[in-house]
């Protein structure tokens, strides 16, 4: 929780996880009547008014148009999801299902089936992204096609061909291009290119600077070329069923553009891989302007014990955390032992 966060006594505290749950459950503005109703306090509505004007003024909650009610707003949903929420396993039945559906083969087939589970248990928008291949190569050409541009022809060890253009500071001979190929086919075909990277520093030494230049260009292309990672999202047309974000269509319009492009989420996802469990991202705190009104739940992956990818969930900030919070954690488990089965 940010230092900066007020500290709320406990009364205060039990209206707020009220107004935050009723909101939740029936994304209506939640009034003093409600909040007496729900709540379980003994208290005159006077009393829950004055306590529902420090929580406005603090920043928690907001007070929608002419209406007396009062909903959540980011930071207040922050709070609740830090210190109020009581999260609820999934009964062994879910998690079963989970598991007999998170059991193939294919790698692809795994992920595209975890972003479409993620999206049938929540009704959002299911994300996944996919393992990082830090994979080499089996065979490796150089073609120059003029004096500063090479073609680097990547042939994959599942036989796929990558192409990449080089530019360089200096012009190769044909036979300079040979010989650089010929050097990384004897010596590194079927390593990463992590592995080469770290075998070939010392080796790197003893060549000419101009062969090393070339060398170093190759590995870092090549890299970049086979690692490429991806997003896969089910479920998209969920979030037209939310009120919450369909009722702005200029909002709802940016945050499908973003689906298309992935570029932002796959960001998103890539900082959320190197975190530590369950990350929660309320309305701005994903720093993806398209999801401002939004909030997204994600968890690492891993094979091996390596982290190799995130699952998320995509959904309204009006949205069951309790509930969406275990299934996106369970998932993120499955998968992790699913793969490292595969």
């Amino acid at each position: 929780m940010p230092a900066d966060t007020p500290v709320l006594n406990e009364r205060a505290q039990i209206l707020l996880k009220t107004l935050v749950e009723r909101y939740i459950a029936e994304g209506q503005p939640v009034g003093s009547r409600a909040l007496s109703k729900y709540s379980g306090l003994d208290l005159s509505p006077a009393s829950i008014r004055n306590v529902m004007a420090d929580l406005e003024e603090m920043g928690f909650i907001a007070s929608p148009h002419t209406s007396a009610g009062r909903v959540p707003t980011a930071r207040g949903y922050r709070f609740f999801v830090d210190t109020l929420l009581t999260i609820k396993p999934l009964d062994r039945v879910e998690v079963h299902q989970l598991e007999e559906q998170l059991h193939m083969e294919n790698t692809q087939k795994l992920v595209t089936s975890a972003s479409q589970l993620l999206s049938e248990l929540t009704h959002f928008a299911g994300v996944v992204l996919t393992p990082r291949r830090s994979t080499g190569f089996r065979h490796i050409e150089f073609l120059k096609l003029s004096d500063t541009r090479i073609l680097l022809i990547i042939v994959t060890p599942e036989g796929d061909v990558q192409n990449r253009i080089l530019f360089t500071e200096k012009p190769y001979s044909p036979a300079e291009l040979v010989e650089a190929a010929n050097h990384l086919n004897q010596h590194y075909a079927g390593l990463t290119f992590e592995e080469i990277r770290r075998r070939i520093r010392d080796e790197l030494k003893r060549l000419t600077q101009d062969m090393t230049r070339l060398m170093t260009a190759a590995l870092d292309a090549g890299s970049q070329a086979v690692s490429g990672e991806e997003v896969v999202i089910s479920g998209e047309s969920n979030l037209l069923d939310s009120l919450d974000l369909s009722s702005n269509m200029n909002n709802l319009r940016k945050l499908f553009e973003l689906f298309e492009r992935k570029t932002g989420l796959l960001q998103l996802l890539d900082v959320s891989s190197r975190a530590q469990g369950v990350q929660i991202f309320i309305g701005g705190e994903a720093g993806v302007a398209p999801l401002d009104e939004c909030s997204v739940i994600t968890a690492p992956y891993e094979v091996d014990g390596l982290v190799v990818g995130t699952v998320g969930v995509i959904g309204p900030t009006r949205m069951a955390y309790e509930r969406v919070i275990p299934i996106v954690d369970i998932t993120a488990k499955l998968l992790s032992s699913a793969l490292s089965q595969h």
